[in-house]
């Protein structure tokens, strides 16, 4: 049985996934939501939002993502970084996921990543959630219905949660598998019911694609000055370092909260929806996000609820602490019409300090840019990855290393050219610890990264007095409006020095030793910024 709008020409049967007992090809929202309840996916919650479970797994499995090994992407890819399955055992895993639907009920969308319409990627996303459908047509961008008559996808996703892969057979690591073929344009996932998995394997096929075009692909939200797409800026950063929260200033038109491109048009989203997380959100400090959880198909995962009255409680992280929830960009009442801007006049670098070290700003020449780009330096905070319960410091290279299938300096080397050539000021935000590390230091104050990064878009910081950093080089302001003073000198928020100097140094050996590696690839002024 086939329900729903499709290009005749390109059915499953087409694709020679065939035995399904019955498909339902790019049903809209309510469609998607009335389903999902009626399989006892989820719940309807108040105004209408979907809430569910993830189950077994609430965040991405990144040490169970692989890429097939095939000549064509042999020299491109970055094995380091990106585990190699056999192209023998990716057809062994696709048979046996095949095999595994037959008589299922699947869930089809034909939709596309990239708002550049000179860019864009059609994709098609099949899976046995009806739910996984509803938030992929938040992630993703959605064509006009009669664009659907004559969708041809250029990649496919095949998601089958109830598949567990066999690693002896299948050439993985565990039960739970994704795997991206380049020569087919398909992805497998198994055994996880993660739905961001879906969303951050389209990111990573982008990341592979653009750049062989000269377009800068990046794990960052953007926004641009009301009535002014000229005036743009980006923000990188992992999960959990603000992305989301920064970008959506009611001040500023957003563009998107997480993957973008920049082209030499300017910069675009490849998304067409928000993924914010949601543990401790509250309507007095983000209204807009706080308002999409009680909006009409919402996707609102892993959230405590009350069984009665459907209340969330914001403050139960006793599921995970990466609870969120999906929404389309319109949601967002200052979001952007074409999620589009111009080359970004600021390129923010957002990064979660456990230490307590680092200033909550920094301004950086075009080298550190580079240099802070490549490093990546953060913190995973609590739920993002499974068994991540408290943050850790790590190095995560271009800000977003699980999703960077070719070598850094590519994507390093990209973005230093863009910022020479059109003179974007840089910028290094941390919104993590002050006064102390992580467990005795509390958290930056948002209404300070706020002021800050209000005063870096508009250009007031520039023009004020700034101080050399003695541990990292870098430019650091003396004072700005409605910013305590203290907070800009992080040694001064410490009660003990010694001890801030003393985790001053273990960063700094941290940066150069995690460094080291890109040292033979990076031009001379970038060694010359390197730290330590």
């Amino acid at each position: 049985m086939m329900n729903g709008r499709v290009n005749p020409n390109q059915t499953l049967e087409t694709q020679g996934i065939s035995g399904a007992a019955a498909v339902h090809y790019n049903l809209l929202e309510p469609a998607l939501v009335e389903a999902a309840v009626a399989r006892g996916e989820g719940h309807l919650g108040l105004g209408g939002a979907f809430l569910c479970s993830t189950g077994q797994f609430t965040g991405r499995s990144p040490k169970d993502k692989f890429v097939v090994r095939t000549a064509a992407v042999e020299d491109t890819i970055w094995w380091e970084n990106n585990a190699p399955m056999a192209p023998e055992a990716f057809a062994r895993l696709k048979a046996d996921m095949l095999a595994h639907i037959q008589g299922d009920e699947l869930f089809v969308q034909d939709l596309y990543a990239g708002a550049d319409p000179a860019l864009k990627l059609n994709v098609r996303v099949v899976s046995e959630l009806a739910w996984h459908g509803l938030f992929m047509r938040h992630m993703l961008r959605r064509p006009d219905r009669a664009a659907l008559d004559s969708f041809v996808p250029d990649w496919t996703i095949v998601n089958v949660p109830s598949f567990k892969a066999d690693p002896d057979r299948h050439g993985c690591r565990t039960s739970t598998v994704i795997a991206l073929n380049f020569d087919e344009k398909m992805v497998l996932i198994a055994n996880t019911g993660y739905a961001g998995e879906n969303k951050k394997s389209v990111f990573t096929i982008l990341n592979y694609i653009l750049p062989g075009k000269g377009v800068m692909a990046m794990h960052c939200s953007a926004n641009h000055a009301i009535g002014n797409p000229d005036d743009s800026a980006v923000f990188f950063g992992l999960s959990g370092t603000g992305k989301t929260t920064l970008s959506a200033d009611a001040t500023r038109t957003l563009i998107g909260d997480d993957e973008h491109g920049w082209s030499d048009r300017g910069i675009f989203n490849f998304e067409g929806g928000c993924y914010a997380k949601t543990i401790n959100l509250s309507k007095e400090a983000e209204p807009e996000i706080y308002g999409t959880m009680s909006r009409f198909g919402t996707v609102v995962e892993n959230m405590v609820y009350d069984p009665e009255t459907l209340v969330i409680d914001f403050a139960d992280n006793s599921l995970t602490d990466n609870t969120r929830c999906a929404y389309p960009l319109e949601a967002i009442s200052n979001a952007s019409a074409t999620a589009l801007g111009g080359n970004p006049k600021n390129v923010v670098m957002l990064t979660c300090d456990a230490f307590g070290v680092l200033p909550p700003i920094a301004r950086l020449s075009p080298a550190q840019a580079m240099y802070h780009f490549l490093s990546g330096f953060t913190s995973k905070v609590a739920g993002t990855e499974r068994g991540i319960t408290e943050p850790q410091p790590t190095f995560s290279t271009c800000f977003g290393a699980p999703f960077m299938p070719r070598r850094p300096e590519v994507y390093g080397k990209l973005l230093q050219a863009k910022i020479a050539q059109h003179g974007a000021s840089c910028w290094l935000v941390n919104t993590g610890w002050t006064g102390g590390a992580y467990g005795t230091g509390k958290r930056m104050p948002i209404k300070a990264t706020r002021a800050l990064l209000t005063a870096a878009l508009d250009g007031s910081l520039d023009r004020g007095e700034f101080r050399r950093d003695p541990n990292f080089g870098f430019d650091v302001p003396v004072a700005v409006h409605d910013v305590d003073t203290r907070l800009l000198n992080p040694r001064d928020t410490w009660a003990d020095k010694a001890a801030y100097d003393a985790q001053a140094k273990k960063l700094v050996e941290m940066f150069s030793k995690n460094f080291g590696q890109y040292v033979p690839f990076i031009d001379a002024d970038v060694k010359a910024a390197a730290i330590g």
